[in-house]
């Protein structure tokens, strides 16, 4: 079963923590403090469709890439923190680096 590249993962993983970022360091002031409510609304609409992507490519890397189930759960852990997911990518990269030096 062929699953997302880890270069997709990596891509969305960034779009997520970006959004996530965006929606509160940009969108929420604009709400609360300028009164622009129509920011959170679009911050949150992408914020949303990027956070079922990451957990998407998190889940499907649970089934074709191996990963272990408490990988998994730290991967959705970090996106629900912010900026969790790019240091789970650098996590991944760092796991994956060194599997690689190992097998050679």
């Amino acid at each position: 079963m062929q699953g997302y590249s880890r270069r997709a993962f990596e891509v969305v993983a960034w779009l997520e923590g970006l959004s996530y970022l965006v929606l509160l360091a940009v969108a929420m002031p604009l709400k609360y403090f300028a009164g622009v409510p129509l920011a959170t609304r679009v911050a949150g609409l992408i914020h949303g469709l990027a956070f079922v992507a990451y957990a998407v490519v998190v889940i499907d890397a649970l089934a074709t890439r191996q990963w272990s189930r408490r990988t998994a759960a730290l991967g959705l852990l970090a996106g629900l923190l912010p900026a969790g997911t790019f240091v789970f990518v650098g996590h991944v990269r760092r796991r994956l680096a060194a599997a690689a030096g190992a097998s050679l």
